[in-house]
This record gives C-alpha cells, structure tokens and sequence, in this order.
C-alpha cells in the first residue's frame, strides 16, 4: 500500500514499486492505443511546481494528470511570489488552501520534496532533488525493460557516467537492486560517490567490464557546465573512456537495450550511432514516463476517488 507521497526509491517497498510498474505497464497499452480520455482523476488538482527547468518530466506529468481528467495548475516559479521571497513551506500552504490534490515538485535542494511533505495535506511527488533522488524516471525506466523482459530480477543493467551528480542513477540503483537486478556502475573517480557499494552497486574499473554481459547500457547525461569543474580532461576524453559506443555494446549481451535519461549530448554520453540504433529505446522511455506518472497519479489519490 503506497503512502501519502512518492518522494524516493530508497524508502519505497518492492511490492509498492512492483504495483506501480503493473498499472504502468496497463496505462502504457491504452497510450499506444491513443486512448487520451480516461475518468480516473476527474475532479482533482495538480500543481506542478518545478524550480528547476525540465522538458521531459514536466510534460509528461502534466500530460498524465490531463489524460486522466485532472486540472493542472502550472506554477512559474520566476515569475511567482518565490522571487518577493515566499518559501517553499508558505507556497506549499498556499497550494493546500486552494485545495491542491497532488503537488510535483522539482527543486535544487536536496531533502525540498520531504520538507513539503510534511507540509501540505496534499500528496507530493518528487520530480527531481538536487542530487538526491529522481525516483519517476528510475520507474520508467524499470518499466521500459519489464515490457520487454517480463521481469528486470536477475538482468544486469550498466550505468555509465556522472554518477555522483545524478539522481536518476541512484533512483535506478535503489529501485532495480530491490526487484533482483545486479546494478553496474563505472565513472571517472571524480564522478563517482563513496558508498555505493553498501546499497547495492558493483564498482567497475572499466567500461568493457560494466558492459560485459550487460542486459541494457544506460548512459548518464553529463552537465556541460561541470566540464569547467575540472572533473575529467575533456569532452572528447570523456566520450572516449567513459561514453557508450558501438565498441562497447560489444561486450553487452546481443540485442542489450541502450538507454538514457535525456536530453543527450550527441556524441559525448552516447554516440550518434547508439542513440540511432535498432536496440535504443530512449524515444519509449519518453513514452514509459507518462504511462509510469499516471499510474502514480492514480494510486495516490484512488481511495479519495472512489
């Protein structure tokens, strides 16, 4: 039985992830049927109230809450009372009392969607933490490979790249670990955190060893502005030794599905030719993001529709 929020994988039950990807999966076959009218959040609010910019997941939130029924109250936080000063707790409250049912959230700051929570009466997605969690995109991703798999227990995903900044990397670890998956992961040492190993990563020394016999091969979008950080030589040495390639796909199991979060850096996460490739399922991880939020969007306010 899932709680009052969904604010990380790290907390959430295999059994709730597990009823999360099975209505998923079901929302995903009405979406490829074009079926864009559904009942089931008729009469209720969504706020999505991003302080970071996004494209994929706001959309997709917003197109999941509005395919089912739900208005959608979209907060620009630039030009909203945050910038006179407003908290998050004040705009929270502020969202309660016009009787916001869900409130997704996007925000710089570690710990924010938590600190919400605790808030409102309202039930509060996480959509991204700063670089704590981003536990939708790590569902959808879960459930772009049960639709093929059947079941992600006993596969082995590689996860290659800025590790130490990314959400979605931990969200997956959290997330696949927990349903039998063996969780791979390689970075330059600057890029990578200390601890993974404790909740479940294999530390790899190369590319060619994460791949080796690699289910899927999920690439790392890496932030250009962090290139001046000093965390790795260079864009082209970072795509060399640390991208996704038609030399590393290689090693990977034939047929290994080539994944990544987006948006991609063209030759740089991953090349052109993966990206373009017969066993690329980046387009439908676009489409698994909707299916995935709306079957969150469902189960957290079902018992107040019915």
């Amino acid at each position: 039985m899932l709680g009052k929020d969904i604010l990380g994988l790290r907390d959430l039950a295999a059994e709730d992830i597990d009823e999360i990807l099975s209505l998923a999966l079901n929302m995903k076959k009405l979406l490829r049927q074009n079926i864009k009218k559904l009942p089931h959040l008729m009469g209720k609010s969504a706020a999505m109230l991003f302080y970071e910019n996004s494209t994929r997941t706001r959309c997709s939130f917003e197109l999941a809450a509005k395919y089912m029924g739900a208005h959608v109250l979209n907060l620009a936080v630039a030009t909203s009372s945050v910038q006179k000063g407003e908290t998050l707790v004040d705009t929270g409250k502020t969202l309660d009392a016009m009787r916001c049912d869900v409130i997704v959230i996007r925000h710089p700051m570690g710990g924010a969607p938590k600190l919400l929570a605790q808030t409102v009466q309202a039930h509060v997605v996480n959509a991204g933490d700063g670089m704590n969690e981003h536990p939708t995109q790590a569902l959808l991703d879960m459930l772009t490979m049960r639709e093929r798999w059947g079941d992600v227990k006993g596969k082995t995903v590689a996860i290659l790249g800025d590790i130490r900044h990314s959400r979605v990397a931990k969200s997956n670890l959290y997330g696949l670990t927990k349903l039998g998956a063996e969780v791979r992961m390689y970075a330059p040492k600057t890029l990578l955190p200390p601890g993974l190993e404790e909740v479940g990563a294999k530390i790899c020394r190369s590319r060619e060893e994460a791949a080796e016999g690699a289910d899927a091969v999920m690439g790392l979008r890496i932030q250009l502005e962090r290139q001046h950080a000093g965390n790795f030589p260079s864009l082209g040495e970072y795509a060399k030794y640390y991208g996704v390639d038609a030399d590393v796909l290689k090693y990977a199991k034939e047929g290994a599905l080539v994944m990544h979060p987006g948006p991609v850096n063209r030759g740089v996460e991953l090349s052109s030719a993966v990206i373009d490739g017969d066993t690329s399922v980046i387009e439908d991880q676009v489409l698994s993001g909707i299916a995935v939020r709306m079957a969150i969007l469902f189960l957290l306010t079902k018992e107040e529709v019915a």
